[in-house]
C-alpha cells in the first residue's frame, strides 16, 4: 500500500500493481478499493494499475467539510503519483466523478466509464432531492445501517435481500462506509449530466451491460451526444454488477 496526499493534506491510500500504461481505478458508492482488487489483478499483466480508496473509505483519511472539488483533488494526487498523467476507469458513480475530473482539466489521457448512473427522466431531480433529505436525516441521527439500507433500496435491491444483508457478516463494513453515501450523492447532484463535458479531451470508452435496463442505455446515449467522439460498447449478458472477467479485456484493449 502507498500513501499520497491530496491538496488539503488528506492521506489517500492506493495499491500499485503491474507495469505499462498507468490507469487509476475509481470506485462507486458503498465501496472501497477492495471492490476493484480482482479487476486490478486482471489488468496488471498489461498495465500499471493504481487502485485507491476514495476519501473517507478504507485506508484513506477524510477532512471536513466535504466538497466534490476535494475528491477531484484526491484523484489529481493519485494521477500525480502515477507519473503526472494517466488513464482513469470509473465505476458507476465513480465514473461520474471521473467525468467531473476530466471536465475540470485533470491530465487524464483516456476515460473508461462503466455505467455512470445518470437518471434523465423528468422525475429524477425530485427523487434525488428526496433521497438526499432522507439520507442526511439518517446519518445525522447516527443511523448508519438505515442510511445504507436506504441507498440499497434506491438502487433497486429488494427489501428481503436488504434484510438478509443486514444480518450478514459484511454489513458492519458497509455501515462504516455509510457517511460516504452523502459524498456520492453530491457527485451525482440531481442525476443529470454535469457541465463542461463537451470540453473533455480524454479519449473515452463508455461500457454498458445488455441486461442493465433502459436507464443505462439512455445515459450512454446522452454521453455519446455530448462528449467529443466517444466509443460505446455493450457487454452482452452483463448487468450493473459486471463480471470483471468480461470487462477487463475491453479496458486493456482500449488503453494498450
Amino acid at each position: 500500500m502507498h500513501i499520497t496526499r491530496s491538496a488539503d493534506g488528506t492521506p489517500i491510500a492506493f495499491d500499485r500493481l503491474g507495469s505499462g500504461v498507468p490507469v487509476v481505478l475509481v470506485s462507486g458508492a458503498s465501496c472501497a478499493r477492495g471492490v476493484h482488487a480482482e479487476l486490478a489483478g486482471l489488468l496488471a499483466g498489461d498495465l500499471t494499475v493504481l487502485n485507491y480508496d476514495r476519501r473517507g473509505r478504507g485506508d484513506s483519511g477524510d477532512t471536513a467539510p466535504y466538497a466534490v472539488d476535494r475528491e477531484i483533488e484526491d484523484l489529481a494526487a493519485v494521477i500525480e503519483a502515477a507519473g503526472g498523467a494517466a488513464a482513469v476507469f470509473g465505476n458507476s458513480s465513480g465514473a461520474v466523478l471521473a467525468l467531473r475530473a476530466a471536465a475540470a482539466g485533470l491530465p487524464i489521457t483516456h476515460l473508461v466509464l462503466w455505467e455512470p448512473p445518470f437518471q434523465l427522466d423528468a422525475d429524477a431531480p425530485r427523487r434525488a432531492r428526496a433521497y438526499v433529505t432522507e439520507l442526511t436525516a439518517r446519518l445525522a441521527d447516527g443511523r448508519r445501517g438505515d442510511a445504507m439500507a436506504l441507498f440499497m433500496r434506491s438502487v433497486g435491491v429488494p427489501p428481503a435481500v436488504i434484510d438478509e444483508m443486514r444480518v450478514a457478516s459484511g454489513w458492519a463494513a458497509m455501515e462504516a462506509l455509510a457517511p460516504t453515501l452523502a459524498y456520492d450523492a453530491a457527485v451525482m447532484g440531481e442525476g443529470g449530466l454535469p457541465a463542461g463535458l463537451a470540453d473533455v479531451k480524454a479519449h473515452t470508452l463508455i461500457l454498458t451491460g445488455s441486461r442493465s435496463g433502459p436507464w443505462a442505455e439512455a445515459a450512454a446515449r446522452a454521453l455519446v451526444n455530448v462528449l467529443p467522439a466517444p466509443l460505446h460498447t455493450v457487454l452482452e449478458g452483463q448487468n450493473h454488477n459486471v463480471s470483471w472477467d468480461a470487462l477487463a479485456p475491453h479496458l486493456t484493449f482500449f488503453l494498450d
